[in-house]
Formats: C-alpha cells, sequence, structure tokens
C-alpha cells in the first residue's frame, strides 16, 4: 500500500511516499480502508518530536511511521474477537495510539471507531474525532452567560468549540492571527484578539480560559481570571504543562481559581455527539483545504505553520 512515511523527526522534508506493507489486524482490532484523514496539532508534534511528551513511545526515533489518527473510511477485514463492525461497515475514529491515517489502509481497536453519519462526507467526518472531542469537553467546562476564552481559536478545535458556545449562550473571546479575524467572527465569536498586537491575558476578566498552545506563566492566567475563574491548557510547551500541573495547582487553592491541564477523554461517546449536531446542522464544518496523499507534507505545514482557516484534510482514497 502507498504511505506517507518518516524514520527521523524534523520537518517536513523528513517525509516520504512510499510503498509498505499493508497491516493484518490483530485480536479486537479491524482494518479500514481510508479514504480520508484530517490533520490535527498532534500530527505536526509528533512529527516534529517537539514537544517532549511527543516523543512518549519513541525517544530518539518514532514510534509509527505513519501519521494520522483521525480516519474515515471502509472496514475491510476484521481481527478475531470483533463483534462491533463488518466488512464494508463505513466508520470514522480517533486513532491516537496507532495512527496510520496517511496510508491507504490503517488498523484500528474496534473501540475508538463510529459509525460514520449517512449524511456525511468522508472528509467531513475525518475533521471531527480529536478536535471535536477536545472542543465538546472545553465547551462543559462553561456555564451559560460565562465569558470564554479560547486561545489557538482559528484551528481546528475552535470551529467546533466556538458554535458550539455560542449555541449555549456563552460569550466567546477567540484569540489567533490577525488573518483570522473575519473567519473567527463568521463562527460566531463575540470578540476576536490578535495575539500580535495584545496580550490576551491583560484582557478579560474570563470565567473560563482554554489555551490550545500554551506558552503563557501560571501568574499571566491567573491575572486574566474572574473570581472563581477556571484555566485549563490542553496544548503547548511542556515546561507550561508541568507548571499548570503543580504551580498551577498551588495558585489555585491560594487564590479561590482553578488551573490545570485538561486530560482529554478520547472514543465515539465523546465526539459522537459532535458528529450529530453537525449532522442536524446546527455546528458547521469548517475544511479550509484538501490534499491528495502525495502531498501530505504540505498538508502538515498548511495547518502547522497557522496558515490553515479551520480544518485540513488529507483525501487518501476515492
Amino acid at each position: 500500500m502507498r504511505a506517507a512515511v518518516y524514520d527521523r523527526y524534523g520537518g517536513v522534508d523528513r517525509l516520504r511516499l512510499a510503498d509498505i506493507p499493508t497491516p493484518t489486524p490483530g485480536r479486537g482490532q479491524v482494518l479500514v480502508q481510508v479514504l480520508a484523514t484530517s490533520v490535527n496539532l498532534s500530527d505536526w508534534e509528533v512529527l516534529h518530536g517537539s514537544p517532549a511528551y511527543s516523543r512518549i513511545g519513541g525517544l530518539f526515533r518514532p514510534a509509527r511511521r505513519v501519521l494520522g489518527s483521525d480516519i474515515a473510511g471502509v472496514v475491510t477485514a476484521v481481527g478475531p474477537g470483533v463483534t462491533r463492525w463488518r466488512v464494508g461497515d463505513e466508520v470514522y475514529g480517533d486513532n491516537l495510539a496507532l495512527k496510520g491515517g496517511f496510508a491507504e489502509f490503517a488498523v484500528a481497536p474496534e473501540g475508538a471507531l463510529a459509525r460514520k453519519p449517512a449524511g456525511l462526507t468522508f472528509e467531513e467526518a475525518s475533521t471531527i474525532p480529536q478536535s471535536g472531542a477536545i472542543a465538546a469537553q472545553a465547551v462543559d467546562r462553561a456555564r451559560p452567560g460565562e465569558r470564554m476564552l479560547l486561545n489557538g481559536a482559528g484551528g481546528g478545535v475552535g470551529v467546533f468549540a466556538i458554535p458550539l458556545a455560542v449555541a449555549r449562550g456563552i460569550h466567546v473571546t477567540a484569540v489567533d492571527n490577525a488573518g483570522k479575524r473575519d473567519f473567527l467572527r463568521g463562527l460566531g465569536a463575540d470578540e476576536v484578539i490578535d495575539y500580535r498586537a495584545a496580550d490576551f491575558t491583560r484582557q478579560g476578566p474570563f470565567d473560563l480560559i482554554v489555551d490550545l498552545v500554551a506558552r503563557r506563566s501560571v501568574f499571566a492566567y491567573r491575572r486574566a481570571l474572574a473570581p472563581g475563574g477556571r484555566a485549563v491548557v490542553v496544548g503547548g510547551t511542556t515546561r507550561t504543562l508541568l507548571r499548570m500541573l503543580t504551580l498551577g495547582t498551588l495558585v489555585g487553592l491560594l487564590t479561590g481559581t482553578r488551573l490545570g491541564v485538561m486530560a482529554v477523554r478520547e472514543g465515539p461517546a465523546h465526539f459522537a455527539p459532535v458528529a450529530e449536531a453537525i449532522a442536524a446542522g446546527a455546528v458547521a464544518v469548517e475544511i479550509d483545504r484538501v490534499f491528495p496523499l502525495a502531498q501530505v507534507a504540505e498538508a502538515l505545514a498548511f495547518h502547522g505553520e497557522g496558515r490553515a482557516l479551520g480544518k485540513v484534510v488529507v483525501r487518501v482514497a476515492g
């Protein structure tokens, strides 16, 4: 099968298209013919091996040669013990543990997948699992009438989080570069901050801060919070994550706020409701650009360099 592979951490120049053996599903696994895969920040991080936590399982060399965790396609084989899926089922899911989406076939645990809604294309379905789960869990931390700030809002998570929050009566402040201002307004953001022109931690106060690209100090987050406010980071530097887990907990106890790291729960139970909202017309899928499998490097660069307005998809087949 054709796949975009890499053998050493680094930039997109490490990626190359190659013919590799088609994997065989083991117990509890299925083989999926991948029709579409969306790009996530995690792909960019694991490609580069930075931050340090992206090297878990492969300190010096990548643990998996093929990136791509959000997959959508058709089941072509099932391993021993699989009861949930049959050959021909149309599925989608976040295959974060095994990856392999930037290839014509990928092996995934049966529990990582959900049935693709009939009203969604494979490309649309591939955008949902990881970003949708993060967005839904972030929005669940806010209550109607509260002020929520989302840093890194112009990427894949923001396209789901902003409309979900607005629908619940949450006031949303979106932070990204100025080129995404109109796009974020179109998603429903009440206010937009250009991070290059203003420090969002000196704005507010906010009841909830969700930082997808965290690089700020614990005290910076704290000063932007309203009394009893919460600040959580989802991605960012290893130093920031560690400080939020340690110093953030202490500062929160002393000031009556909560600062920490959001442990994202994976699986269909957490992303399927977002797909249902999309199928019902309550949320729209925002796909900026679709690349062929031969241009995985270009797709990763377009997303990782912050140029995308929403999701970037790799069309593998079909």
